[in-house]
């Protein structure tokens, strides 16, 4: 009698695996997250969702990451 394998055996668990931007978009307090946010023309939710690592429109991502980017060179600035 042969035993099914087990769940997931073929293929390896898939993690989000987020950026440097995406980590110090989460990092800041909830305030600037919404002014980011705004900035980039999107909702909080999206963006908390981007900041995860999780499916997002890929213009919803591009622009919240030039904003944060913009964001850090300023504060480093």
């Amino acid at each position: 009698m042969k035993r099914p394998a087990m769940r997931g055996f073929l293929q390896p668990a898939l993690k989000n695996v987020p950026s440097e931007t995406q980590l110090a978009f989460a990092k800041l307090s909830r305030h600037r997250r919404v002014h980011l946010a705004e900035a980039a023309q999107t909702s909080l939710l999206k963006a908390s969702q981007w900041s995860r690592g999780d499916g997002v429109a890929p213009a919803v991502a591009e622009a919240l990451d030039k904003q944060v980017s913009a964001h850090l060179a300023k504060k480093k600035g």
